[in-house]
């Protein structure tokens, strides 16, 4: 399993009926993903319009089929970073696990 932390944030110049609908069933999605534990945690970009998710996957090819699948997905650009646990101690991208 690989942990990647994905910043996604809406392109506001793409505002229309679609983008919003998108974003309404985003909540959803991620409930989904956090229930077969391919999501680990889930944030709010404070003063944003976007968030940052911790994504727990197999592989790259993983990563991509479930950032396609997101319904933001046409209306939003993503940055993703790779994370590593933090060895024995826990630190790093593992301890957001349960911080919300």
């Amino acid at each position: 399993m690989a942990k990647f932390l994905v910043l996604w944030a809406l392109e506001q110049g793409l505002l229309s009926q679609q983008m919003v609908k998108a974003v309404v069933k985003m909540p959803e999605y991620g409930e989904e993903l956090a229930a077969t534990g391919k999501v680990v945690a889930r944030y709010h970009i404070v003063g944003g319009h976007g968030g940052a998710w911790i994504y727990d996957v197999d592989s790259n090819e993983e990563l991509e089929l479930l950032l396609a699948k997101a319904p933001v997905f046409n209306f939003a650009g993503t940055i993703s970073v790779p994370g590593r646990d933090g060895g024995p101690t826990g630190a790093g991208i593992a301890a957001s696990k349960g911080a919300r």
